[in-house]
């Protein structure tokens, strides 16, 4: 078994969870974090065991780990993945992987150029249960409409009412809800359907200028897609996709958890099966381990990751200018 050495930059909850789950994938050895906070960055090291603190990016690219794990502020993604691949590191960046189709295509030649690889660190493109949900979809007839929602209340929100201002509801930080929520619905609307014929979006600016919450109708030729997404609030429905033979609901769109199918007399007719939280970011570990170690059997994946980045990111771009973002 081929040994792969990763690093990772940030130090927070969800750069835990990737540990979490790259720790289940047999060839993988967490070498160093890098954090803005020196003092974050040892004790993280610390807590996950790490065999050592980078104090700063160049020590990063300079060291012989193989890939970095990206889950720094949206605001510093473009910068320091474009850094690291010029240095011939792999990179997988959490999402957004960009704010911009055209930033992503830079640095995915970049790295092609290089010989390295670069994606981005969603869940639904490493899950089997996105095939699974794929085939289902084509059991249910013709399809007419499509709802898919992610609004979660942030765990910052009360934060923000106080008078703080949480990187999540900073707008200089390239984030609020499109960015961190609303893309997981983007993804299965453009991975089942393909690119929308026209996009009509609204958004919902908190005081910070931040987009609290929006929505999008994804227009198609023979079906209409709706987005909803928040983080001011919480949702207590599923997602659905009505077909004239059946309808699917999905609990969780971010993890594809919880979803069911079925006839068009209600009856139940399948249930798939989902991952947990761990498997699924040991899934996005093990993907950058197999592209590193076997790339030829592994490449369809990879190419399909990236098509798959920039048609979001362009989907994206225009929710946000049909919303006089930009």
């Amino acid at each position: 078994m081929q040994e792969i050495k990763y690093s990772v930059i940030g130090t927070s909850w969800i750069t835990n969870s990737f540990i979490e789950g790259a720790k289940t994938v047999e060839g993988l050895v967490l070498d160093g974090v890098y954090s803005r906070s020196e003092e974050k960055g040892k004790a993280f090291c610390e807590k996950v065991g790490a065999q050592r603190v980078f104090k700063s990016i160049e020590e990063v690219a300079d060291s012989d780990t193989d890939f970095v794990y990206v889950a720094s502020p949206n605001v510093c993604h473009y910068e320091q993945c474009k850094f690291l691949l010029e240095n011939k590191k792999s990179v997988i960046c959490e999402k957004p992987i960009t704010t911009t189709s055209e930033e992503f295509s830079k640095l995915f030649f970049l790295a092609e150029e290089n010989n390295v690889r670069y994606f981005e660190a969603i869940m639904y493109m490493h899950t089997d249960t996105r095939n699974a949900l794929k085939q289902a979809v084509r059991g249910i007839g013709n399809i007419s409409s499509a709802y898919f929602d992610y609004s979660q209340l942030s765990s910052k929100y009360e934060a923000l009412l106080a008078g703080e201002l949480p990187n999540i509801f900073n707008p200089k930080m390239k984030t609020g809800a499109l960015n961190d929520l609303g893309i997981y619905c983007v993804y299965p609307a453009i991975d089942i359907f393909g690119e929308p014929q026209e996009v009509t979006a609204l958004q919902n600016f908190i005081f910070t200028g931040a987009d609290g919450a929006g929505s999008a109708i994804l227009k198609y030729k023979d079906k209409i897609v709706t987005i909803t997404y928040s983080k001011t609030a919480e949702s207590r429905s599923a997602s659905q996709i009505l077909g004239d033979n059946g309808t699917i609901t999905i609990d969780s769109v971010s993890q594809l958890r919880g979803i069911t199918c079925y006839d068009k007399s209600g009856n139940k007719i399948d249930v798939l099966g989902s991952e947990e939280k761990t498997a699924l970011m040991a899934n996005e570990a093990r993907s950058m381990y197999n592209f590193l170690t076997d790339f030829e059997n592994n490449k369809g994946l990879y190419y399909e990751c990236a098509a798959m980045s920039q048609k979001v990111l362009s989907c994206m771009e225009k929710m946000r200018t049909k919303n006089g973002e930009e």
